[in-house]
């Protein structure tokens, strides 16, 4: 079996730049204990979560939650120059930049870079620490709405 690119490693540093979660259209998937997580952190149950700070996202036949956006298109939690839940911010965001879309391949790695400065800086991730991200994801899939 071929090695991942990442074999030797990646270096990683957010920049709290904010640009992966302001200005541009996307989705945050959320997993049940996200759900869970972020409704007691806001202080609401569940169904109050649901209908105020989500959206169902139908991919072609796959049923998804995911956080919606503000007008601008920044997240419903991005407020007064941060992530107003980072110490508890949802799996999707916690793993990032370390997804499979990401990690195909040296070119999709740089190509996350031009957008996201914190790429190729900073913080050496052995590619160990790089596969747990990946696997956080299989062990907590995304809630089907």
């Amino acid at each position: 079996m071929d090695q991942p690119f990442y074999k030797d490693g990646l270096d990683f540093e957010c920049t709290r730049c904010s640009r992966c979660c302001r200005h541009d259209p996307g989705y945050v998937f959320l997993s049940e204990n996200d759900i869970k997580k972020l409704s007691k952190i806001i202080g609401v149950d569940r169904k109050e979560f649901l209908a105020g700070y989500c959206k169902i996202v139908n991919l072609g036949g796959f049923i998804r939650i995911s956080l919606i956006e503000k007008s601008n298109n920044d997240c419903i939690l991005w407020a007064d120059g941060g992530c107003t839940v980072y110490k508890s911010r949802p799996l999707q965001c916690m793993t990032y930049p370390f997804w499979s879309s990401s990690l195909n391949s040296r070119e999709d790695w740089d190509a996350l870079g031009r957008n996201c400065p914190g790429i190729n800086r900073g913080r050496h991730y052995t590619a160990a620490e790089i596969e747990e991200k990946l696997m956080l994801r299989k062990k907590e899939p995304l809630s089907e709405g």
